[in-house]
């Protein structure tokens, strides 16, 4: 994949929130032409440090220069996990790729975000802070899962795998306890992110999330008096989104397809009909009981929050008993539900599209957006036998994706087709991680920026649709890309608006961290407050002991963010840039701290960052 597509990007927007001296270090006219566009100019809050005298630095010219010899580790890392640190990185140096995956899938799943809620008390019926009915509070819990958890391999897995079996928080349907809804089905992804395909994909079948958000939730079996049929949008995107996909396939992930050359369908429209009756009677499991709501003038009563991380359970009287024909396989007329169920997903799980369609996918989020076909059989072949005979095998499945020739080889950091736009929320959690974002409170409020000019962009758990943020199919329109037709479903999501937004809003966060209102509420305020203010705060420790020597400072953060692929080039105009702000051990902390956070945005914002390979 071409370094120069993120490139194109409008006049910059300033951010009437982001530091001053941020403001004035980055008014580019687009990403690759960052660096250019401000390379020599000092911030304001440094100005004190320039000399009297009108020269400037010589230009940083190395003697020699190569990539980090660690490049590979942090590259590897980077794509198992979410960041890179130094001892991450010398980790797998000394136990070797493998090993240490091993050691990572073998951990204990930490606390998951269903708990951490709890342990917050957001769990109650509160007739003061109707926590019952606020869905902000699962942007709370993803991003402290994603930030803080430990285990931080399978929780990048498992956020592979929401935006493949995707469930959005704006389109949860059942009211009470949303965010304890969608919590648990992260769980379920993370509990399961190493284990087996059948078993996940009845887990988020039967979740009250996902059957909320597609529909099997209160789904009724067919009423001949009224002309009721079946709910068939589960029975639909099953198919499409989460085991076959539209077209039949070869093992390699290419379409199969008739005489003519045209792809051949893997499903029918009878097969979501007859499919759909599968999905039918299934409603929450209440039995924790409800608790009434003190809400004057009316009172209701609230189903307790247990009954988010309970499996929808089946009313045979809703469950239609007609014949179930589908894909080759026919339920008989009169079978039970749950029957029924083990029939239909084992048809799912067992035909020849689910290895090839999963696999291919799911290289595209964590190593390359259009891997080759070679690549998607290596996969598809260990995901339909492990080597010991077992299909499905996740944990099988995710080390041939990170371990395979086409994800270790040094070659394909060459080449114009491989790897990936990063993706905005995975640029976030980056920084976060790899600069410890932590929470002064513990409250861990970070929610999207509402602000039309400062935005992420991308935020976990809130895809617009069932489709994701953006297809896998996608190739960006009248570029190289589309000439080669080669996939990247990133891009799908960038325009001129959204280049500046990124740009904007990591102004705003570098150099004091994420804003948040009154932190120490555990909910949100309904009016500003005096104790706003910036809760979520990094630690720049080890790159502030760096600000007098430019050259480590940028070598540091070409490794630990962008894995040793920022060129020579590109690293002398970072370097240029930082030295024009004169730092000196006797600088200002505020200073120094300007040249960290401009040295950071000038790396995340360069091209040989934001392409991932």
């Amino acid at each position: 994949m071409t370094d120069d597509k993120h490139a194109q990007s409008p006049d910059y927007v300033e951010s009437p929130q982001a530091e001053p001296a941020l403001r004035n270090a980055a008014p580019m006219a687009a990403a690759a032409a960052l660096l250019q566009a401000c390379g020599g100019g000092s911030t304001g809050n440094s100005s004190s440090n320039t000399p009297t005298s009108s020269t400037t630095p010589e230009p940083f010219v190395p003697a020699t220069w190569s990539p980090p010899a660690d490049a590979p580790y942090a590259r590897f890392l980077q794509q198992a996990q979410f960041d890179s640190s130094e001892s991450d990185i010398a980790a797998v140096k000394a136990k070797g790729y493998s090993a240490w995956l091993d050691e990572q899938i073998a951990m204990t799943p930490s606390q998951g975000g269903w708990d951490w809620l709890n342990s917050r008390g957001y769990g109650v019926v509160d007739k003061r802070e109707f926590y019952f009915a606020e869905w902000y509070l699962s942007d709370y819990m993803i991003w402290n899962q994603i930030v803080r958890s430990p285990d931080a391999v399978r929780k990048r897995v498992a956020l592979a795998m929401t935006e493949y079996f995707v469930v959005g928080i704006d389109g949860i349907t059942q009211p009470w306890f949303k965010a304890f809804q969608l919590a648990h089905y992260y769980d379920i992804l993370c509990n399961n992110a190493f284990g087996k395909f059948r078993k996940l994909l009845e887990e988020i079948t039967l979740c009250v999330a996902m059957g909320s958000f597609l529909n099997t939730l209160n789904n009724e079996k067919e009423d001949p008096n009224t002309g009721r049929q079946p709910d068939e949008n589960y029975a639909r995107e099953v198919m499409q989104l989460f085991t076959l996909g539209v077209s039949q396939l070869n093992l390699d992930g290419t379409p199969k397809t008739d005489s003519n050359g045209s792809p051949l369908d893997s499903y029918t429209q009878a097969d979501v009909s007859n499919l759909a009756r599968v999905f039918t009677g299934y409603v929450t499991d209440e039995s924790d009981g409800y608790t009434q709501s003190p809400v004057a003038p009316m009172y209701f009563n609230v189903a307790n929050v247990g009954y988010t991380r309970k499996p929808m359970k089946l009313l045979p009287s809703r469950h239609s008993m007609l014949e179930k024909r589908f894909l080759g396989t026919v339920i008989p007329a009169n079978t039970d539900g749950a029957t029924s169920l083990k029939m239909a997903l084992d048809t799912l799980f067992n035909h020849p599209n689910v290895g090839p369609f999963f696999s291919r996918q799911m290289i595209q989020r964590l190593v390359t957006s259009n891997p080759s076909a070679a690549y998607v059989r290596r996969v598809a072949t260990i995901f339909n036998d492990n080597g010991s005979g077992v299909r499905g095998d996740l944990k099988a499945v995710f080390k041939a994706i990170l371990l395979d020739e086409d994800a270790r080889s040094a070659a394909t950091l060459s080449s114009t087709t491989s790897g990936k736009l990063r993706e905005p929320m995975l640029r976030f959690a980056q920084w976060a991680r790899t600069f410890k974002l932590s929470s002064t409170s513990g409250t861990w409020k970070i929610r999207p920026a509402n602000n039309g000019a400062v935005s992420l962009g991308q935020y976990p758990l809130r895809s617009p649709s069932v489709f994701n943020f953006f297809r896998p199919g996608y190739v960006p329109p009248n570029t190289q890309l589309a000439t080669l037709k080669a996939t990247s479903p990133e891009y799908q999501i960038v325009n001129e608006s959204s280049v500046s937004q990124y740009i904007n809003f990591m102004q705003d966060v570098l150099p004091r961290g994420v804003y948040v209102s009154a932190p120490e509420l555990l909910e949100e305020p309904k009016m500003n407050m005096p104790t706003d203010g910036h809760d979520l705060v990094p630690d720049y420790a080890t790159e502030l002991r760096l600000t007098t020597n430019p050259v480590a400072l940028v070598r540091r953060l070409n490794l630990i963010l962008a894995a040793g692929r920022l060129s020579q080039a590109t690293e002398n105009l970072i370097i240029d840039a930082l030295q024009s702000d004169y730092i000196t051990i006797n600088s200002s902390a505020t200073a120094k701290l300007n040249n960290v956070c401009r040295a950071i945005l000038f790396v995340m914002c360069a091209p040989e960052y934001l392409v991932q390979k």
